[in-house]
């Protein structure tokens, strides 16, 4: 197998849909063995984005590689599996015929029964397609894009629809497809899995990158901090508002929760409004607060 610098490749990619440019002057490049989340709000270019990728769509300037080929010739020769949220699934046959079908099609296929098992639906194996639950397509859609050896596994929200317990099995599944040298591309609104799950964040607003870095670099880029505390009694929130570099506030009852860029400043000031916060906890953002943050305070240069 040749050996490339990069798996994708994005360089001042665009596209637009009449007066919308979905995505903006792009320039991406993802490496070998990494698992990377895509995140943004809707309407943000992540669906464009993988459709560019995929080859689904064409940009409208800049270019998309894939191993250095284009995404037809990388998807030809095998070298991309892909499960997406858009297009059904065959009707009227079971999920062993379709998932043999992926296998036959594919370049460099894998057992049928090892990739149904994988895919935690062999126990489902003879069950008529259109007959499946949410959860049980979306497992049978990892089959289809697990039915060869590929070396880039894009995915569109591939939880969707799974209880807890299989989206834990197939992140697992998933970790061990990154451990053997594959590079993972999943977008996500459970921002939760991709703190867990990815090595790597990419957050998109507009079509343009806004972040790129791990989570723990992400939450950093925010430059916020948590503070909550309980309170004896409820306080005007005004007094509250009025505290120094306060980003965020919120009262629940007793409970006051706040995010600071500068939590030490904060705290001084609220002792010195005199009241006695108990309970008194100062963390960094989570993956999802720093998100909110990131793009809020996109959204407000652009006003």
């Amino acid at each position: 197998m040749t050996k490339t610098a990069s798996v994708v490749a994005f360089d001042q990619v665009s596209k637009t849909y009449g007066a919308v440019r979905a995505v903006d002057g792009l320039t991406l490049t993802l490496r070998p063995g990494e698992t990377v989340a895509l995140l943004g709000p809707n309407g943000a270019g992540k669906s464009t984005t993988l459709d560019l990728l995929l080859g689904l769509k064409h940009a409208d300037s800049g270019t998309v590689r894939l191993f250095g080929a284009t995404p037809r010739e990388a998807i030809v020769a095998g070298r991309v599996g892909a499960m997406l949220q858009s297009g059904g699934l065959m009707d009227e046959v079971t999920v062993a015929e379709l998932v043999g079908l992926a296998c036959a099609l594919h370049p460099r296929p894998y057992r049928v029964g090892d990739v149904l098992a994988r895919a935690g639906v062999a126990r489902i194996a003879d069950r008529k397609v259109d007959k499946l639950s949410g959860g049980q397509a979306q497992r049978v859609r990892f089959a289809l894009a697990t039915a060869g050896y590929s070396d880039l596994i894009v995915l569109d929200e591939p939880t969707t629809g799974m209880d807890v317990t299989t989206r834990q099995a197939f992140w697992a599944t998933m970790r061990e497809q990154a451990d053997q040298g594959r590079t993972v591309l999943f977008a996500t609104h459970y921002l939760e899995e991709a703190d867990a799950i990815a090595d790597r964040v990419l957050v998109l607003h507009r079509g343009r990158l806004l972040a790129d870095g791990t989570a723990a670099e992400i939450k950093a880029k925010a430059g916020a901090r948590r503070i909550s505390f309980d309170l004896d009694a409820e306080t005007d929130d005004a007094s509250l508002r009025a505290l120094p570099f306060l980003t965020a506030l919120d009262t629940s009852g007793h409970t006051v929760r706040i995010q600071s860029s500068d939590a030490d400043a904060t705290v001084h000031a609220l002792y010195g409004l005199g009241l006695c916060p108990r309970n008194l906890e100062v963390a960094g953002l989570g993956l999802e607060q720093a998100f909110v943050a990131i793009t809020a305070a996109e959204e407000a240069k652009s006003k």
